[in-house]
């Protein structure tokens, strides 16, 4: 085990190179502990934006900070709690993470334990928090950017209510087999699931064997069935029976990463729902009933996320919905 990951507790998919970590996905934290008045986290990314969190409160959010140690100071002399959070999603991106760094005086502490939970969220842009801090639809890219905040994604924030670690695995645009008006044909949601630095061609993320998910929830098919445009060589009909054919594949191939024992959560939202829906009853009829099917509601949501997305507000509500549901599933140790 590394320098960095002797520290410092992570769910999330990084590639360990002994004095840093790399990784790309959005929502993933490092946690520590630290004895002293003041830490610095050594970062190196120019691509995507940071909360630093100090004893559970946010104390700073870094915008594209490079190359830095970011310092915390002027703390009471005492043990403290430090978790740093990648907010948004830089899939043309590779970030850096070096660890933590004590104040004069003070000491880095042995890691937090892991959680005995873990969830995996699998999904697109509603996954990732697509603009949920904005307040408002009409976005810029530097707009977006700025007000993408995957640690108050819903599935973060189920994943906290239910004393969880997870992994938000998501890529806004991509769909199962087909992305949102037909950008990037030759790719699809399934090209990355794979990879720890998504930028990196043919990457495969090296699970260390500490990450066995209890449950998976898979949250892909709204940029498949959205603004089919001209020149598209799918009709209706065979989008949706590709897209079936590639979900039921792909539920499968998950079932062999993971074992019998992880329990596979399809979510039904907007076009897909119905789609998803026989996905999953095709795969209990094949005798995998450890494939569950939730419908994610939108009663009640506001759409005031950039483009019309999952608002923060929308993100708590779902949440609040979705927390129930994965905890009376028969999985938790």
């Amino acid at each position: 085990m590394s320098y960095v990951l002797e520290q410092v507790h992570t769910a999330g998919r990084v590639k360990d190179l002994g004095e840093t970590v790399q990784f790309s996905w959005p929502g993933v934290y490092f946690e520590g502990r630290f004895r002293g008045t003041g830490v610095g986290a050594v970062l190196g990314c120019a691509a995507a934006d940071y909360d630093i969190q100090v004893d559970g409160t946010t104390v700073t959010t870094l915008v594209t900070p490079g190359d830095t140690t970011h310092w915390v100071s002027g703390l009471r002399d005492a043990e403290h709690t430090i978790r740093v959070v990648k907010r948004n999603d830089s899939p043309g991106d590779t970030s850096t993470f070096g660890g933590f760094v004590a104040a004069p005086g003070g000491a880095v502490l042995g890691r937090p334990a892991p959680r005995g939970r873990q969830i995996e969220f699998l999904g697109d842009s509603i996954t990732v928090g697509y603009g949920n801090v904005s307040g408002t639809r009409a976005c810029d890219p530097e707009q977006l950017r700025r007000n993408t905040n995957a640690d108050v994604s819903h599935g973060a924030l189920a994943a906290r209510k239910l004393g969880a670690d997870y992994q938000i695995n998501g890529f806004s645009g991509l769909g199962m087999v087909r992305n949102v008006a037909g950008i990037s044909p030759d790719v699809t949601y399934r090209t990355y699931y794979d990879r720890a630095l998504l930028a990196v061609p043919g990457d495969v993320w090296h699970n260390p064997g500490t990450w066995r998910p209890q449950i998976v929830v898979v949250n892909l098919g709204s940029n498949d069935f959205t603004d089919l445009v001209p020149g598209e060589p799918w009709t209706p009909d065979s989008l949706a029976v590709a897209f079936r054919t590639a979900y039921v594949e792909f539920l499968r191939r998950l079932r062999g990463l993971h074992g019998a024992g992880t329990v596979l959560v399809a979510v039904g939202f907007d076009r897909n729902a119905e789609h998803v829906r026989q996905v999953v009853r095709a795969r209990n009829d094949a005798g995998d009933t450890g494939v569950h099917y939730w419908y994610l509601d939108q009663a009640g949501l506001d759409f005031l996320g950039c483009d019309g997305h999952t608002s923060a507000q929308d993100d708590r509500l779902i949440a609040d919905r979705l927390a129930p549901f994965l905890s009376g599933l028969p999985t938790w140790p």
